[in-house]
């Protein structure tokens, strides 16, 4: 389910690297001023249209244009990555989930930032590096993200801190009140990879090695995650239906009293509270033997190597990421900002008593691995483990996390 610009080199260099993108990772240009494009995941909250406008009416010759791409990261990368690869100009700043860096930086699809015409040392420290690719700044963090647990105060006292805790609320729940117990995304696209990696990491595992060159997946603990997931699916507390779930069926599904847990993103706060109102509660991510840890999520801003306008681009990711519209993005988009310290502010804690939890979550996240192939690693680990949930009758757990192991490695030899 974002951030800010640089300037880079001579004009010179626009028309020749820029326009050619022959070497990924090459030094560019930012040269060139007019009318942009802004190419990100659809807007849900309607927020974004109210600070394109201030820009759009500040600058006349330099208006900017949004164009909503789908609501899955998937389908995203997969339009973004269709214009790139045909060197198409009509994407000039460009939404990136914070785990394609490295792609989009290798392919050439991309221009290198300054690193000093952005204000990084007041930004979260995680949230910075998920924009840096062998030590080049290539985008400017927006949004950053942590998976959180929603859940119902009028059916839950005390909110769980362990699977075990989650699997006991949710099966009273169930039993008493005929709702769903727990879900999260559970389709088979990136939401899953995130979904699972997350309960890897909260069994004290992890995939892949944070440089993405080594898989340090432990068949144990990932059978143990995969089991956490296989259990509730078998005893009814996970509903079978959320095996088709993205971040909106599953919002849609809590707030609409479906669910008496659900794991979501930040954004996903300000339309639950309008429904629930004090009936919501938000927490940290439960684990095998205490707090889990969430994958660590958000999108940052780049340039396109193919954009005419790359200094208007630059200086509206400048604009986009100032203090003043970090502060909007959270309080009208309800999306986590990237400003360290807004989460200390009184006044939004106050507004958003997740705050603190926020920030202690997305401190303790982890980044997804920093790979030229990571688009390659995360369809094994859906697909994995989408067919292991919707089989009846499947192998064992730690087989599936077994055979899923020697698919990744069979991908990092090849790279």
């Amino acid at each position: 389910m974002l951030r800010s610009l640089p300037v880079l080199l001579a004009v010179a260099l626009a028309a020749g690297c820029a326009a050619t993108g022959d070497e990924g990772g090459g030094e560019t240009g930012t040269g060139g001023t007019g009318p942009i494009t802004f190419a990100t995941g659809r807007d849900t909250t309607a927020y974004l249209q109210p600070l394109l406008d201030r820009w759009n009416q500040a600058h006349p010759a330099e208006k900017v244009t949004l164009l909503e791409l789908p609501e899955a990261a998937d389908e995203q990368r997969a339009q973004i990555g269709a214009n790139l690869q045909a060197r198409s100009s009509r994407y000039d700043v460009l939404g990136l989930d914070v785990v394609w860096t490295a792609e989009f930086a290798e392919n050439g699809w991309i221009i290198p930032l300054e690193r000093g015409l952005f204000p990084l040392d007041r930004f979260l420290p995680p949230v910075v590096e998920t924009a840096i690719y062998k030590n080049k700044l290539w985008a400017v963090p927006y949004t950053s993200n942590a998976g959180l647990l929603y859940y119902r105060t009028d059916l839950v006292r005390k909110p769980p801190r362990t699977w075990a805790g989650l699997r006991h609320q949710s099966r009273q729940i169930t039993k008493k009140h005929n709702i769903g117990g727990y879900a999260g995304q559970f389709l088979a696209y990136e939401g899953l990879t995130v979904n699972f990696s997350e309960a890897v990491q909260s069994a004290g595992g992890q995939i892949v090695s944070q440089d993405g060159t080594e898989v340090t997946l432990d068949p144990v603990k990932g059978g143990t995650a995969l089991d956490f997931l296989l259990q509730g699916l078998r005893e009814g507390w996970i509903p079978k239906e959320s095996l088709s779930y993205k971040e909106e069926e599953s919002r849609l599904a809590f707030q609409e009293g479906r669910l008496a847990f659900a794991r979501n993103w930040p954004h996903a706060y300000g339309p639950a509270k309008a429904e629930l109102g004090r009936k919501l509660g938000v927490t940290r991510l439960p684990g095998l033997n205490g707090p889990g840890s969430s994958t660590l999520g958000g999108a940052n801003l780049a340039i396109s190597a193919y954009s005419k306008h790359q200094h208007t681009a630059q200086e509206f990711i400048r604009y986009f990421t100032s203090l003043e519209n970090e502060r909007r993005v959270l309080t009208e988009g309800s999306f986590p900002p990237v400003w360290t310290e807004l989460y200390d502010d009184p006044e939004l804690i106050k507004r958003f008593p997740y705050l603190p939890v926020l920030k202690e979550s997305i401190l303790a996240a982890r980044a997804r691995p920093v790979s030229a192939n990571y688009n390659q690693l995360s369809l094994v680990i859906a697909s994995s483990v989408a067919k292991a949930l919707g089989n009846p009758s499947p192998e064992s757990a730690d087989d599936v996390a077994a055979s899923m192991k020697s698919e990744l490695e069979e991908i990092i030899r090849t790279q």
